[in-house]
């Protein structure tokens, strides 16, 4: 088989495992379903790790096209594939994850009715993503990026009889339309200025237009390279979910688990990082585009952190975990850091889809239950869960030798080196960070797996706000106890922690010191130049995690670590008193409320949205157009018809009498002209 052929394949895999299930999921049953779609992502997976093989041997990377969609105007829509290093692994990312979730939810979704619909559609999920970071053009990209976001509605809203399932996937399409419609204006402005939307003949014209302005407003320039990037970036900052556009990712835990693993955490919120790596060539020639990317991530990744500490339920501490680390990428991307902040994708993709895997592993052992606060002592419950989640949430908080140590380190290495405004914000927010993250991970660790056995005390029939499963019972009966997963669920918890323990270590050196990203990501190092710092410290991983002892994050890292255990596990009247101090001066309200940016959204813009249009409707439907065109032109002619009608008598004289006085006024108009021309 060709390498073509291979290309082709890899997405093609999981589309027609997708089909199948999707279109005749209730006539093979659901054994078979669910059999169809891992084979086909599994076939995704083995190829994506060959053609990763074959390019890190010396394979030539691939661009060209595939299928040319339509020709306007001499430019081409093509269906093409750029499989370059990057692309490679992304595709084995994309895989893997989606594999392990493939065979997780066997047992996860094995009771509920919908179960083939779900196959389908995480297998069509797996198809998007892969010709999202395959494409070699913008209408591919654009295509992959609006394939993953219906694919997310359809998950979001998968118990869709459920009201906060529906308002949650329709709140998620809403907000990331708003960012699709600034990336859609930055891909406008790739093919107005630059006559192509091929990644390699754009980037081949960046010299002759590095310096082109435009006037938005007449009479001010604008550098075309700052608004593009700002533009594409907005498109990144919905689906990445970065502060304002953040507000969809908590609400899409209505879903369930297993797509929060997928979908939140480790492959389509990473699309805009993704891209933003890919634009590297554009984004370097705009230091505001670069600070504008640097100062939204700093502030996604720390006022987010703060808000994983005050959440009850399970699945939502790990969502705002992933809001954090996410900005901790977007941090990475606006100080040049490109490869870093894919490094950290990588990275972030196991250690939390690991995390999210063993929250639902959680969820099922305590009977559907999500609140933290109704856990404890579940560790000699469910040990293979147990010990998982903490290998997640070590990597997570930076553990050296971890792999989310390496990313995460190499990320401040580079806000400390970067030269740009923002820098100096930044840096504070990602330090900070270091010590959020470790507090709220830890907080609901030790609640869960450690400490009293609260179950015991709350096998009342409790309802828990923010189940998970619409069928089941909520909570552990009287006679029921924790108990382990199925064999399905933690193979792929065992699978994840493989990377996530061992794929810092093994892939700092290559991504961030070798050649890996060379010929792939750009970076202008004489005005950009913290990735050389980072490069100084990647080259000996063995080093870099031993000199980390001696630094700051480090010990944040074991702060945050010993004052949750100090918190929870050893006095609890500390939280509780922490907890009145910031209810009495409003700041417990505040984050209760998340910074009240949902009021913002629905108060102001979608009220505001809806007043407009009652007043269009009002004046401009009912009172013009309406009421005085197409009513007042009605009474118009009424009015003459009116008029008319009065003439119209019946009587023969009246018409005779008429007839006479139209003769006499006609020739006293004709004779009023012979006599002017004589």
């Amino acid at each position: 088989m060709d390498m073509k052929s291979i290309y082709l394949l890899i997405p093609l895999a999981p589309l027609a495992g997708a089909l199948i299930s999707g279109l005749l999921g209730w006539v093979i049953g659901r054994r078979a379903a669910h059999c169809v779609t891992i084979a086909g992502v599994a076939t995704a997976f083995g190829l994506s790790a060959y053609v990763l093989n074959y390019l890190l041997n010396g394979g030539a990377p691939f661009n060209g096209t595939v299928y040319t969609w339509l020709t306007v105007n001499g430019v081409d829509l093509n269906v093409g594939f750029l499989v370059d290093n990057l692309t490679a692994m992304m595709m084995c990312v994309v895989t893997f994850v989606s594999l392990m979730v493939h065979i997780y939810t066997i047992g996860y979704m094995h009771e509920d009715p919908g179960y083939q619909r779900f196959f389908s559609y995480i297998s069509l999920f797996t198809f998007s993503m892969l010709m999202l970071v395959m494409s070699n053009n913008f209408v591919q990209l654009f295509f992959g990026w609006e394939a993953v976001g219906l694919v997310s509605y359809l998950l979001i809203g998968f118990w869709f009889k459920r009201p906060t399932a529906t308002f949650a996937n329709l709140k998620a399409f809403l907000v990331n339309r708003v960012g699709d419609f600034g990336f859609l204006l930055g891909i406008g402005l790739v093919l107005a200025h630059f006559g192509t939307l091929d990644y390699a003949e754009v980037f081949a014209k960046l010299p002759e237009l590095q310096n082109a302005t435009i006037s938005i407003i007449p009479g001010t320039s604008w550098s075309l390279m700052t608004v593009t990037c700002i533009l594409l970036f907005i498109g990144a900052m919905g689906k990445s979910a970065q502060f304002p556009l953040h507000v969809w990712l908590p609400d899409s835990m209505e879903g369930p688990t297993p797509i929060s693993a997928l979908i939140h955490a480790a492959t389509m919120v990473t699309a805009g990082i993704f891209m933003v790596s890919r634009m590297s060539p554009m984004f370097e020639l705009s230091e505001t585009a670069l600070n504008f990317v640097l100062v939204i991530g700093a502030i996604t990744a720390l006022f987010m952190g703060f808000l994983g500490i005050i959440q009850n339920d399970i699945k939502r501490v790990v969502a705002y975990s992933t809001l954090s680390q996410l900005g901790y990428m977007t941090v990475a991307l606006g100080a040049s850091a490109y490869s870093v902040a894919v490094f950290h994708l990588m990275t972030h993709a196991f250690f939390k889809a690991l995390l999210f895997l063993a929250a639902g592993s959680v969820i099922m052992g305590m009977h559907h239950d999500q609140d933290i606060r109704n856990m404890g002592g579940l560790r000699k419950y469910m040990p293979i869960t147990w010990i998982t989640s903490l290998i997640g949430s070590l990597a997570l908080i930076g553990t050296p030798f971890l792999s989310g140590f390496y990313s995460k380190d190499s990320i401040i290495l580079a806000v400390e080196a970067s030269k740009l405004p923002g820098a100096g914000f930044a840096y504070f927010a990602v330090i900070a960070g270091v010590f959020v993250t470790a507090f709220y991970s830890f907080r609901m660790y030790f609640l869960v797996f450690h400490g009293k056995e609260q179950w015991m005390q709350k096998k009342d029939d409790h309802h828990v706000h923010g189940h998970d499963d619409h069928d089941h019972h909520h909570g552990l009966g009287p006679n029921d106890k924790p108990h382990e997963s199925p064999w399905v669920v933690t193979l792929p918890l065992a699978l994840l922690a493989i990377p996530s323990l061992l794929i810092g270590a093994y892939a700092i050196g290559p991504m961030l010191a070798g050649d890996f990203f060379k010929n792939v990501i750009f970076v202008n190092h004489e005005a950009h130049g913290a990735m050389e710092v980072v490069a100084e410290h990647a080259h000996d991983w063995v080093h870099m995690g031993l000199h980390s002892f001696m630094t700051l994050p480090f010990w944040l890292a074991l702060g945050g670590v010993v004052a949750a255990y100090v918190f929870y596990m050893v006095n609890p009247a500390i939280p509780a008193a922490f907890d009145r101090f910031f209810t009495s001066i409003g700041i417990k309200k505040l984050m209760e409320e998340k910074y009240y940016m949902d009021h913002l959204y629905i108060n102001v813009f979608a009220a505001g949205g809806r007043a407009l249009g009652t007043l269009l409707w009002k004046v401009g439907d009912t009172l013009l157009i309406d009421g005085l065109v197409v009513n007042g032109s009605a009474k118009l002619v009424g009015l003459f018809a009116s008029l008319t009608r009065r003439l119209q008598s019946g009587y023969i004289y009246h018409y005779a009498f008429a007839m006479i006085l139209g003769a006499l006024l006609l020739l006293t108009i004709w004779l009023g002209g012979v006599l002017q021309v004589q």
